[in-house]
C-alpha cells in the first residue's frame, strides 16, 4: 500500500482535517480509514444511509470509533433517498416536492458544515470503466486538486484491499449472501434474505420505511414453494 500512503501524505501536508465518505461495512472504507488515520488530526467519516441506525451497520461504526481516537462519524441520507422520496419508491412516504441532491452537493454540504476542504473516497479504477476514465485524469491518478478530492485506492484491486484487511487483522467487511455490498440496495434479495436470517430487527426497520420490500420477500418465498 505504499502508493496509497504516498498519496495520503501529499494531502496531509496541506491539511490536518479531512472528510472520508465511509460505507461502514465495506472493504474499501475499512482499509482506507486504517491507511489514513496516522496522518490527520481529525477524520470526519460520513455514512450515507438508506435507513438510519441499522444494528448491523452501527456495530461497524462503533468498532471504528473505538479503534481510532481521531475519528468521528456522522450519518446523512444517501443521495438515492431523495429520489426515493420524490417517487414513493418501494412504498415509502412520497413527496413530489422533495429536493434532489447529488453526491457532489452532499459533499459540499458536509464541507461547509464542518469547515473542511478535502474529501476522501474509496473509489478504485477496477470498480468500473467510468471510474477508471475519471481517476486517470487526476494527479497520480488519485488527487483532484481543483475539487480537493482524493482517491488513494485508485490503483488497487479488490484482492489487494482484502489482503490488507487480513494482514492488519481489521474487522471483516460484511458479505450479504453471494454478494459483497454496502447494503444500500433495498431490493437486493441477497441483502434482504441475509438480514432476515441475521438481523431481523433491521429488516423490520427497512419494511417500516419501504413497505413493498415485504412484498418482494413474499414473492421470493412463493416462487420457492412453486418450484418444489
Amino acid at each position: 500500500m505504499k502508493k496509497a500512503i504516498s498519496i495520503i501524505k501529499q494531502v496531509s501536508e496541506l491539511t490536518d482535517r479531512v472528510i472520508l465518505f465511509h460505507s461502514a461495512s465495506g472493504k474499501d472504507s475499512i482499509a482506507l480509514l486504517d491507511l489514513m488515520h496516522p496522518y490527520f488530526k481529525e477524520i470526519v467519516c460520513v455514512y450515507m444511509y438508506v435507513v438510519k441506525d441499522l444494528q448491523h451497520i452501527n456495530r461497524y461504526i462503533n468498532y471504528t470509533c473505538k479503534k481510532y481516537g481521531n475519528v468521528k462519524f456522522i450519518q446523512v441520507p444517501h443521495f438515492a433517498v431523495y429520489s426515493y422520496r420524490k417517487s414513493g419508491y418501494m412504498g415509502c412516504i412520497k413527496n413530489e416536492k422533495q429536493r434532489q441532491y447529488s453526491m457532489a452537493q452532499l459533499t459540499e454540504i458536509v464541507r461547509e458544515k464542518y469547515h473542511i476542504d478535502w474529501a476522501f473516497f474509496g473509489f478504485k479504477q477496477s470498480d468500473s470503466m467510468n471510474r477508471r476514465l475519471m481517476l486517470r485524469t487526476y494527479k497520480d491518478e488519485a488527487i483532484n486538486e481543483a475539487q480537493k478530492k482524493c482517491y488513494p485506492l485508485s490503483a488497487y484491486k479488490n484482492v489487494d484491499i482484502l489482503n490488507y484487511i487480513e494482514k492488519k487483522s481489521l474487522i471483516k467487511p460484511e458479505k450479504y449472501g453471494n454478494s459483497q455490498s454496502t447494503g444500500t440496495n433495498i431490493s437486493d434479495m441477497n441483502y434482504l434474505l441475509w438480514l432476515r436470517s441475521n438481523f431481523p430487527a433491521d429488516l423490520k426497520k427497512i419494511i417500516e420505511e419501504y413497505p413493498m420490500v415485504e412484498r418482494l420477500l413474499f414473492e421470493h418465498d412463493y416462487e420457492g414453494t412453486e418450484t418444489k
